[in-house]
């Protein structure tokens, strides 16, 4: 008779309505509803954006601490970040202080919008004995290359008329000069950068014709950010003598993957696959027989690098079968494969409201987890 089988939940939040916990405790009770005697274990996961520092600080057994920071229009706002004491590593969302979700509609607007926030937040941690960082940087409001947070950390920007210049997008287009005489020791400090988009800093694949509408801009000022990144990139190239514009992830974050390689001594990686490797999923995931992974929509995003393309990569490196579960499912049959997914459903079995869907989540996570037991155990059978 075979052994019970070894399931490991392991997803994103589905955004609107449940956490990343709640989403792996919500499904862990629909499978021991379904086969009491299974040995669940959950793993909550982020990509990078919003909810990833949390995640990583509880793996890690660190600790949250708080400060004032400026949030993406100056105002003053309390931002948390992870702090490990005996690695000293520090982890940081830039969400936390430069978050789109901290503004409303109508004062969305990337031409004003800067990271200084972001870069008061690692300032904090290095005073805090902080020789590691990892930086989240999902969920931006900005679109400024990372200006502010290289002001915040002693950079200056002037113009043409060596004016002092504020950091925002729609000065980037003015910078003539910047001045590193008042930068503080980033010697001897290491920075990972968790993105979760691969575009270049500028380009109709960029930072700004990219995801500025989404945070405020019309067409016309769109194009105008783009063009100040090209701008500021190239006055870069010239003072520091590094073009990484194009490098994969640059323009996540409204360009602060690109100012967190030439502001910080940073590297880019994608987003869940750094989460995966510092929160040890990996050697559960050699344990495991069934692994269940999920996010609120599975899309032509998730190939880019989200939550379930990461799981799902990293699971073909054991041969481990993987099923993927979501509210919305916007993917052919054939891209669910190329992913390396056996199998992906939505939770939704009949048409309902969104905001009915969203509160009902964790009940129909659950009702799908244990409808689901049923493949398990004729999958157990057919080994028996």
């Amino acid at each position: 008779m075979q052994p019970p089988p070894f399931i490991l939940i392991c997803t994103d939040k589905f955004r609107g309505s449940l956490e990343a916990m709640e989403v792996v405790m919500a499904l862990k009770r629909g499978f021991l509803r379904g086969i009491p005697a299974a040995q669940v274990e959950v793993h909550a996961l982020a990509d990078g954006g919003e909810g990833t520092f949390e995640l990583i600080t509880a793996a890690l057994g660190g600790q949250i601490y708080q400060t004032n920071v400026a949030n993406a229009l100056g105002e003053m706002v309390i931002a948390h970040y992870g702090y490990v004491l005996d690695s000293k590593t520090a982890l940081i969302e830039m969400s936390q202080a430069s978050g789109l979700a901290q503004l409303p509609l109508e004062r969305r607007n990337p031409m004003l919008t800067h990271t200084y926030g972001t870069g008061q937040l690692i300032l904090d941690a290095l005073k805090r004995g902080a020789r590691n960082i990892v930086l989240g940087i999902g969920g931006s409001a900005t679109n400024d290359a990372g200006m502010g947070m290289a002001c915040a950390l002693g950079y200056r920007f002037f113009d043409r008329e060596n004016q002092l210049l504020a950091p925002c997008g729609g000065n980037l287009i003015r910078v003539a000069r910047i001045d590193y005489s008042q930068v503080i020791n980033l010697q001897d400090i290491t920075v990972q950068v968790a993105c979760d988009v691969s575009g270049p800093l500028f380009g109709p694949s960029g930072a700004a014709l990219t995801f500025s509408p989404q945070k405020g801009a019309s067409p016309v000022m769109a194009q105008q950010l783009d063009e100040g990144l090209q701008h500021f990139s190239a006055i870069i190239k010239q003072q520091q003598n590094l073009d990484v514009a194009h490098v994969p992830g640059a323009g996540a974050a409204g360009g602060l993957g690109y100012g967190a390689m030439v502001f910080l001594p940073a590297a880019l990686h994608s987003g869940i696959d750094l989460v995966m490797k510092l929160s040890g999923l990996e050697n559960q995931m050699q344990k495991a027989d069934w692994i269940i992974t999920g996010e609120g929509k599975i899309d032509v995003q998730t190939l880019q690098g989200k939550v379930v393309a990461g799981v799902a990569r990293l699971a073909q490196k054991y041969q481990k079968s993987v099923v993927a579960v979501c509210g919305t499912l916007n993917l052919r049959p054939d891209q669910i494969r190329e992913m390396g997914l056996l199998y992906a459903e939505s939770i939704l079995t009949r048409p309902l409201p969104l905001e009915t869907a969203q509160v009902e989540a964790a009940h129909l996570l659950e009702d799908w987890a244990e409808r689901f037991c049923g493949v398990l155990k004729l999958d157990s059978a057919s080994h028996s």
